[in-house]
């Protein structure tokens, strides 16, 4: 089948950011273009990232101020997704209480969703959130291990290993926090955010769109097309931030559809669209 032809019957597009529509502030040509095509042909698309060091409504002005035409209902952020899950497994009557090793930003998204958020280990704890935290302090470690420790679920944002900086540098994430941990405590955490399957069963319920109705498009092998293809979605790779074309040649994870960057598959997408 035609690349056109599949991209023809997707209902909703997910767009990773980091890598894929956007470094540090520079937007990648063909990306405001590619949005205002799926506008247009009256295509659902969100922005979904994992990173959750901002919260949706930072990354809403980010990409307002970088041209792109949406409402804040066209982004969706790993941190969204971790305030869905827990009140959504939370039984008990009061509001969940949580710790959190991440950034203020994603406090404030927590408790914009009725989460209580502490900032001391020495409370009734109902669970232990980690972030991608640019905030990060030994002391947070020290938290962290001791609610472990204690037994407290141990859930975190999202498992990428480094955030991409412009100029082809990276920085520790989520996912390395994580490992740290991991390696003190003999813990795993729960990841809510790409590739878990809570992450697609969140969005599909929300959006009431089927899996093989939806495409997922990012930079990364282990989290946006490791999921797309353990869903059942559609699995567009580009080629502008982390994986390179001899990564994949490597793995066994094979994206449905390769472009070099989103001008590329904007290209594809007019096609799709008899444009």
């Amino acid at each position: 089948m035609r690349n056109s032809n599949v991209l023809k019957n997707i209902d909703l597009f997910l767009l990773d950011l980091d890598g894929t529509v956007y470094l540090g502030e520079r937007v990648f040509e063909g990306a405001r273009e590619f949005i205002k095509l799926l506008k247009e042909n009256q295509k659902e698309f969100l922005f979904l990232t994992n990173n959750s060091s901002k919260n949706s409504e930072e990354y809403y002005l980010k990409l307002l101020n970088m041209g792109f035409e949406i409402t804040r209902q066209n982004v969706f952020t790993s941190g969204q997704a971790m305030g869905i899950y827990i009140n959504t497994i939370h039984k008990k009557e009061k509001p969940p209480r949580v710790y959190v090793v991440g950034t203020s930003s994603l406090k404030r998204e927590l408790k914009s969703m009725g989460i209580f958020v502490v900032d001391s280990p020495n409370y009734n704890i109902d669970y232990l959130i980690v972030g991608f935290d640019t905030t990060l302090t030994y002391k947070k470690l020290l938290d962290a291990c001791e609610l472990i420790r204690r037994g407290v679920p141990f859930l975190a944002t999202n498992p990428d290993l480094v955030c991409p900086l412009d100029g082809g540098r990276y920085i520790p994430d989520c996912g390395s926090i994580c490992y740290l941990l991991e390696i003190a405590t003999k813990k795993k955490p729960v990841f809510v955010g790409k590739p878990s399957s809570i992450m697609v069963d969140i969005i599909s319920n929300l959006k009431k769109v089927d899996r093989k109705r939806i495409a997922m498009i990012g930079d990364r092998l282990y989290t946006d097309i490791k999921m797309a293809k353990d869903s059942g979605m559609v699995a567009i790779l580009v080629l502008s931030g982390e994986t390179k074309m001899e990564d994949v040649e490597a793995s066994s994870l094979k994206p449905d559809l390769i472009y070099s960057s989103i001008m590329d598959l904007y290209y594809d997408m007019k096609l799709s669209f008899g444009g």
